[in-house]
This record gives C-alpha cells, sequence and structure tokens, in this order.
C-alpha cells in the first residue's frame, strides 16, 4: 500500500505500508518508538527483549511504513491471552467497569508508533486499520496513555472507547486508559 507524502526538498515521501518481520527490524523500530514516545536507552533495552518476546507469540503480526527504505512507523499485534502480562494488568480494571470480556476474542495493538516527521499524514491510521482488517477476532483492544492525545482522537475516530481509564501499569509514570471497538474499525 502506497500514501502520498508531503514534499521534502523537493522530493516526495512514497510511504509504503506492508508487513515487517519485526524481530530483524527490531532496533530500527525501537528508534522511531524511543523519538515518538520519548524513550531512554534503557526503556529500548527492556522494549527490546519485550517485543523479541512478543514476537514469537501465536498470531503475532507486524506492519512496517516505509519513506526512502527507511522505517518511519510500525505497528504491531496479536491475538489476546488472558495470562499474557497486560491482560493480566488491565483485566481487574475491565471488570470493575463490566468490560472484561473484551479480554476474550480480541486482536489487541500492543504498540503503534510513527516518527515525529511523518505523523499527521494518515500513516497510522493505514497501519492500524490494515493490521486489524487481517484479524480473524470480532473486535480489538488497545492501551493508550490516558490524555486526549492526537494518539486517543485518532483511536476515537477509528470507533475505539474507553473500557477503563485510570489504569496503572507497574513502573509507568501515567495512568493508561484501555480501549475496544468493534472489527472492522470504521473510516472516516
Amino acid at each position: 500500500m502506497r500514501l502520498p507524502g508531503h514534499a521534502h526538498r523537493r522530493q516526495p515521501d512514497d510511504i509504503v505500508i506492508g508487513p515487517l518481520d519485526l524481530s530483524a527490524h527490531v532496533d530500527e523500530a525501537l528508534a522511531v518508538q524511543a523519538v515518538a514516545f520519548g524513550l531512554g536507552p534503557d526503556e529500548v533495552a527492556v522494549r527490546r527483549q519485550i517485543v523479541l518476546r512478543h514476537m514469537t507469540y501465536p498470531g503475532a503480526r507486524a506492519l512496517g511504513a516505509t519513506a526512502g527504505g527507511n522505517l518511519v512507523g510500525f505497528v504491531y499485534g496479536m491475538p489476546n491471552d488472558r495470562t499474557h502480562w497486560w491482560s493480566t494488568v488491565v483485566e481487574p480494571y475491565l471488570r470493575a467497569q463490566g468490560h472484561d470480556a473484551w479480554l476474550d476474542d480480541s486482536f489487541v495493538i500492543t504498540e503503534l508508533h510513527v516518527h515525529p516527521r511523518y505523523q499527521n499524514r494518515g500513516i497510522g491510521r493505514s497501519l492500524i486499520t490494515t493490521i486489524t482488517d487481517g484479524a480473524t477476532e470480532p473486535r480489538s483492544i488497545l492501551s493508550a496513555i490516558d490524555v486526549d492525545s492526537p494518539a486517543r482522537g485518532l483511536y476515537h475516530s477509528l470507533g475505539y472507547t474507553d473500557l477503563a481509564r485510570q489504569v496503572l501499569f507497574p513502573s509507568a509514570p501515567k495512568p493508561y486508559a484501555v480501549m475496544g471497538a468493534p472489527l472492522p474499525l470504521r473510516r472516516r
């Protein structure tokens, strides 16, 4: 899939969205995440091991967005499993809101990041809609920092609603919101 880009130094950036061997390109992906999410080297090292472990899970898959052969965005996810760490943390919050059934038969968006220079071009939207279009599950769940942000605005525009707010992850400095949407995601 190609997305027309904006001109930079008289050269158009064609954004190509396609399958990504995330295990082979984990360092490139985490470099994008580090810039987009403000991560330091220690946090990147921890996340590297998490990403590599996640990619061994059944049904895990990733997509990348490239411009001129460089990775500028990525998404990955997998069918949710209640035994995974993320699910065990969010389950009590979802249960308290009557939404813990969302942990079953859902495709979880584990990470979605676009380099700041390439944001606001529809890349994140293309990544998340394309990866969920391939899901066999009837719905998708994710977590995002619980503040008004462009990311949460994107998720809301795709049909995600808040299932639980003020979710605290161990060692995370800010609370998160858990969001869910039926699949396929809403298009504009």
